[in-house]
């Protein structure tokens, strides 16, 4: 038998749920007992749960471990908006393993949060997703590219206005996705709710960071 096939047939029969012995295991496949501890260190190095030690027996758990993996801003970002959308799906257990995915994912990132021109979105990946988001790749657009944006904006209490903006990062506010911005209307840093942004059209006009107008300016102000 392969290898690639013995390992296939070991990880069926540790997900039994039963306590296999290492002995046992070697007799099956007929192999060495230390041919299957190596087996079972690949099995762990790969992201199998096994259970146990030599001597005492081996199962799968039920969870998956992921081997270690390098991810881009891009593909990190991506991964938080969908986790965002799965929070606000009506199954508990979906939004609870969601949740917990999440931790999992902050406690693994470094500490040090990507640039904004880098990601272009904090990492929090809760909000009400099904709103706000049609504007979501035009406004990252606009950070990435350091471009003005034109925003025709409707406030909670119904009251319309239209601003030009210097986009500098989305993130989220209890659970709806905002976006901090300097307006240069109210000549002051706003942040945005995109669940009442009707328009977002991206101007051809760049900017550049500018004493007191900075994203850093306004964590500083914070």
């Amino acid at each position: 038998m392969r290898r690639s096939d013995r390992l296939l047939e070991l990880m069926t029969r540790l997900r039994d749920g039963r306590i296999h012995r290492a002995e046992d295991l070697a007799a099956r496949f007929g192999v060495s007992v230390r041919t299957i501890y190596r087996d079972m260190d690949t099995l762990a190095a790969s992201g199998i749960p096994v259970e146990g030690t030599r001597g005492s027996g081996y199962r799968a758990l039920d969870t998956l471990t992921l081997p270690p993996l390098s991810l881009t801003p891009a593909e990190i970002e991506a991964l938080q908006l969908g986790l965002a959308i799965v929070a606000e799906a009506p199954d508990p257990d979906l939004k609870a393993a969601a949740l917990s995915l999440t931790e999992k994912m902050d406690a693994a990132l470094p500490s040090e949060a990507p640039t904004d021109r880098d990601a272009a979105l904090a990492v929090y990946p809760f909000s009400d997703a099904a709103r706000g988001f049609s504007h979501m790749s035009t406004i990252r657009a606009a950070i990435r590219g350091r471009q003005k944006l034109r925003l025709s904006y409707r406030r909670p209490d119904d009251v319309w206005s239209f601003r030009t903006i210097r986009p500098l990062q989305i993130d989220h506010f209890g659970r709806v996705w905002s976006l901090t911005a300097w307006c240069e209307l109210r000549n002051d840093f706003r942040v945005f709710r995109l669940d009442l942004i009707e328009s977002a059209d991206i101007l051809p006009e760049l900017f550049v960071d500018e004493p007191g107008k900075s994203l850093a300016d306004y964590r500083a102000a914070g």
